[in-house]
């Protein structure tokens, strides 16, 4: 077999990946948070009260507001706690949490194989990061 035909074989993989219905389901979910304006808005609130808090916190010791970076700390966990409460964010960090066990399963198969192990019996085993924020794992 030459390696085009594995480059072939991966194309096709990913075809059947794109059609696969936790895939599907995580495109239709991302596409709505996407279009979700308010979700959005609040994406945006939180990237820049982020840079802001960055900025102030690589001043030098003299120039730095601790106050202002206290402050500008409870502004992001606010923005932060209303997009994770956000339908549309939870519905997409569902989804993908779904599709990214069927990624990494097939990933490590994939990468299991390469290393000499039999295809057949390989498999993806989850490990658990402790945040069931993004888990579709244990429950």
């Amino acid at each position: 077999m030459e390696h085009q035909d594995i480059i072939a074989m991966a194309r096709e993989l990913g075809k059947k990946i794109q059609e696969e219905e936790s895939y599907l389901k995580y495109r239709i979910a991302k596409q709505a948070a996407d279009e979700d304006e308010e979700l959005q808005t609040l994406i945006d609130e939180f990237d820049r009260t982020r840079t802001r808090v960055s900025i102030e916190a690589s001043k030098n010791e003299e120039e730095r507001n601790p106050e202002q970076i206290r402050e500008l700390n409870r502004e992001m966990r606010a923005v932060y706690a209303k997009i994770m409460t956000n339908e549309r964010m939870i519905n997409y960090n569902e989804a993908k949490g779904e599709f990214d066990v069927v990624a990494k399963r097939v990933l490590a198969i994939i990468q299991q194989s390469a290393e000499g192990e039999d295809p057949e019996t390989t498999d993806y085993t989850p490990s658990c990061s402790g945040s069931c924020a993004s888990c579709g794992g244990c429950g």
